[in-house]
């Protein structure tokens, strides 16, 4: 049943929030924990319902996971690795795209794997083709049936040469998770290089992997027999310290993000400060605030690390909306993640989506017919109105409208908002914001 939150906007958000470990690298590093053949120790993982997936799906494949109740930590335990149901399989994972992720450290221990339908947001074609390619590369056999897809490595996974045709997160951490028990050495080229993909080969050579990144998105790993055990931090969630900022400044607010780290963000923290917003960093987080004033009309570019994570895109394009003149948004990721903005224009926004490269170099969406570039006029009032949650983060950028509209907004869906951001409810009270569940 959909959830729903009444939301009294127009009040600043103001007070102190925590934040915990990355989701785009938890959900990854315990995938690794398949590969090891002793238990692991995961700490600051966020209670959000990507982890309960994806702890469901290990439990299926026989690792026994026990929380510490401490510094947010997990103890997987992968000794009794077996093979999963197809159907127990596909019920746990409407809403991840995680068994993907399985294929490669599945290959290894049981020299087989399955994949049903997958799930996670429409924000794109996000297509497996690029996993799949990957993993026959290494030696993988597929087989298409009804229920989706069989894998099986009748002679092992050997190391390969992989270039890809873009540089995928989702296909680097296939990569990874596949070579690092694959006989002999595979290099990959035009990978991803995100801050959670560094932060999961830390984890994979913790435990026992030899992988180097000498330079220009060139990874190179170096096969072995055996993964022990590891212990390890998470890397904190970028993507949710940048949407608490976005609110700070949507609502004329001050937040401090205990957890938030500036390395990692830098990129959104130029971006942040171009818009005219204020921030202070410390050694146990960040401030963000609005200063007062005129906020700045920006040009602004999505596009793969280092450059600005598509993830900002959304909640920065609700801050653009306060901005005085004409902003250029091109999002260069996900072909269709702009489709968000229609809510916002029914709650006042005048926003604008066109099929054409604006404000940047051309990119491959540019003669795709995708309406992916936007001009945003500002500033405009936001009116409060009934909104439906499309996505994760589209859907925390819908709150990021509400708390920032007059009146009294209806937010339906919230469910897919606690995916990634945890405890938000508590967030949102520990900020000072006026809602109440429906």
């Amino acid at each position: 049943m959909s959830a729903t939150l009444i939301v009294h906007g127009g009040t600043p958000l103001v007070g102190d929030i925590d934040v915990r470990g990355a989701k785009n690298l938890v959900s990854k590093a315990m995938v690794a924990t398949m590969l090891a053949e002793e238990p692991c120790r995961l700490r600051a993982v966020p209670e959000i319902s990507d982890v309960q997936i994806v702890s469901g799906l290990l439990e299926l494949h026989g690792v026994r996971i026990d929380s510490t109740d401490e510094d947010g930590e997990l103890i997987l335990d992968p000794t009794n690795i077996a093979q999963a149901q197809m159907a127990d399989i596909d019920a746990h994972a409407g809403s991840s795209r995680v068994p993907v992720l399985l294929c490669g450290p599945l290959l290894h221990r049981l020299g087989e794997a399955f994949i049903p339908d997958l799930g996670g947001c429409r924000i794109g074609e996000r297509p497996i083709n690029y996993h799949l390619d990957v993993l026959r590369q290494f030696g993988a056999v597929v087989e298409k049936r009804p229920e989706g897809l069989r894998l099986t490595a009748p002679h092992g996974l050997v190391g390969t040469k992989v270039v890809l045709p873009y540089p995928s997160v989702g296909a680097t951490e296939q990569v990874l998770l596949t070579a690092v028990r694959a006989q002999g050495k595979t290099e990959l080229r035009n990978a991803a290089t995100e801050p959670e993909i560094l932060d999961l080969i830390a984890v994979l050579q913790k435990m026992g992997a030899i992988i180097s990144v000498p330079n220009d998105r060139v990874i190179r790993i170096e096969g072995v027999d055996r993964l022990g055990g590891f212990t390890h931090r998470a890397i904190p969630d970028r993507i949710e310290a940048g949407s608490w900022a976005c609110a700070a400044l949507a609502t004329g607010g001050d937040v401090y993000v205990r957890g938030a780290q500036q390395q990692p963000m830098m990129t959104f923290l130029n971006v942040f400060r171009q818009v005219g917003g204020a921030f202070d960093i410390d050694d146990e987080g960040i401030r963000f605030w609005h200063p007062g004033g005129e906020l700045n009309s920006i040009v602004l570019e999505t596009d793969v690390h280092p450059g600005l994570m598509t993830d900002w895109q959304q909640p920065l394009v609700v801050a653009l909306t306060q901005t005085t003149g004409l902003s250029i948004v091109h999002e260069t990721v996900y072909e269709n993640r702009l489709g968000f903005t229609a809510a916002l224009a029914d709650m006042g926004a005048r926003i604008q989506v066109y099929r054409e490269c604006l404000g940047g170099l051309p990119c491959r969406f540019g003669e795709a017919n995708f309406l992916h570039s936007a001009v945003v006029s500002g500033p405009t009032p936001l009116r409060a109105a009934e909104i439906d949650v499309p996505d994760l983060r589209g859907g925390f950028s819908y709150l990021i409208a509400a708390l920032a509209a007059e009146g009294s907004s209806k937010v339906r869906g919230i469910e897919l908002i606690y995916r990634g951001y945890e405890r938000f409810s508590d967030k949102l009270d520990a900020l000072g914001a006026d809602y109440s569940v429906a």
